[in-house]
Formats: structure tokens, C-alpha cells, sequence
């Protein structure tokens, strides 16, 4: 008994379609996740980059929770995205850009409503738990951001 392989007319362009999709998503989501980086590092007293580079325990745990928090908005805004290839890369680079900036302000505002003093916190080289906090803030507000988008 001889099996045959037998691929549909349009699988060399779909399977193109794809990788270009997949491209054109990644650079989207890399985008959205600098923008949300950069958000981060903006309104967070200090230089987070060189903050984390000279392993300063706090502002490795904010700028990480920050970081996965910006991921699960991005993931969802492009997850719900249009199924037209434009109007999907529109969507998910709006949704995503309204996600980071109700991200950062809500946590702005939490850590304020909290009292917690963020610049000395992430500055400091020994561990804070108050930077355990202001993580859970970053996660939390970033997943229900997140499912706002959907």
C-alpha cells in the first residue's frame, strides 16, 4: 500500500503568508515591548538599564515583573488582533501602545496609593520586599490590562 503526500495548491503561499506574519508580529511585539521598557524606565526613578546591569536586586525583580507584565499585553493585544494581516498588525500596535500607557499609569498610581518610595527601592543593593510588591503591581495590573485588550 503506497501512501501519497499530497499538499494543497496554496501551501508554498500560505506557508510564506506565515513567515511573513510571524515576522511582521515579532517586530511589532519587539516594538511594543521597548515602548513598554522605555515607559517603564521613564517614569521609574533611576536609570533602570544600569540599575540591572550593576545587579542591583530590586530593580532586576521591578524591571523583570515590568517586562512580563508589558509581554502579557502585547501577547493578548495580538492574540485578539483583526484576522486581516493589516488591520491585525494596526490593532495589535494600538491595543499594545493603550496597554503599555494604562500599565504604566496604573502602576504609577498603585505605588503611590501604597506609599512605597520606588527610586530608593530599586536603588538599593540589598533586597527590599517592598520591590516584591511593586512587581506583583507590575504582574497583576498587567494581566488585567491584558484581558481589558481581549
Amino acid at each position: 500500500m503506497t501512501t501519497t503526500l499530497a499538499l494543497s495548491g496554496t501551501f508554498g503561499s500560505d506557508l510564506v503568508r506565515g513567515i511573513g506574519a510571524i515576522l511582521l508580529y515579532g517586530v511589532i511585539g519587539l516594538l511594543l515591548m521597548f515602548a513598554g521598557f522605555y515607559a517603564i524606565d521613564f517614569t521609574t526613578p533611576g536609570k533602570l538599564s544600569k540599575l540591572v546591569t550593576q545587579g542591583l536586586p530590586n530593580a532586576v525583580i521591578v524591571t523583570a515583573s515590568g517586562l512580563l507584565s508589558m509581554a502579557f499585553i502585547v501577547v493578548v493585544a495580538i492574540f485578539n488582533s483583526a484576522n486581516d494581516l493589516t488591520e491585525g498588525l494596526i490593532t495589535s500596535l494600538v491595543y499594545g501602545l493603550v496597554g503599555v500607557v494604562v500599565q504604566v499609569l496604573a502602576v504609577r498610581l498603585l505605588e503611590w496609593a501604597t506609599r512605597i518610595d520606588v527610586g530608593s527601592t530599586i536603588q538599593s543593593e540589598r533586597f527590599a520586599p517592598a520591590s516584591v510588591v511593586v512587581a506583583a503591581a507590575h504582574l497583576g495590573l498587567g494581566l488585567v490590562v491584558a484581558v481589558a485588550i481581549s
